[in-house]
């Protein structure tokens, strides 16, 4: 259910209203029907199109059970160097 073509520097989510942990940095690479997808404190994985679940408002949101392990893992710890008074409300500024 694709309601919106992906482009460079999409957000990337495996659930809608969470944090994002990565972006996407490449599509269709060579003609593939993958995209690469920077993960934070991950570096860049390959995804295959049929992970995508959809596409909208700039995000792409992946089907969890099609990723990989060793990606599963590095979403896992995208998060991990953040400030936790900042990482707890992202669409929050900080305060000072």
């Amino acid at each position: 259910m694709v309601h919106e073509t992906i482009q460079e520097d999409f957000e990337v989510y495996v659930h809608d209203g969470e944090v994002a942990f990565g972006a996407v940095r490449q599509v269709s690479p060579d003609g593939r029907q993958e995209i690469v997808v920077y993960v934070e404190n991950g570096g860049d994985f390959t995804v295959p199109l049929s992970a995508v679940r959809d596409v909208h408002d700039e995000k792409v949101i992946l089907d969890c059970a099609k990723l990989d392990r060793k990606l599963r893992e590095a979403i896992g710890h995208a998060h991990e160097r953040e400030d936790p008074n900042i990482a707890d409300k992202p669409d929050e500024p900080p305060v000072d």
